[in-house]
């Protein structure tokens, strides 16, 4: 029935469309940056002189 070829197309661009979107959501969700934190300790070094 070719009366009903645009509607066929249009629920594969629709079906395609939400695939396309739903992976690149994962991809987004799934690598989000997580940031290195950083343990930063000061070292004081203490001079005992002894003359």
């Amino acid at each position: 029935m070719p009366q009903m070829a645009p509607l066929n197309w249009i629920s594969l661009m629709i079906y395609f469309l939400l695939m396309f979107y739903m992976l690149n959501m994962m991809n987004y969700f799934i690598n989000l940056y997580q940031p290195f934190k950083f343990k930063i300790t000061k070292k004081t070094m203490t001079l005992n002189w002894k003359w």
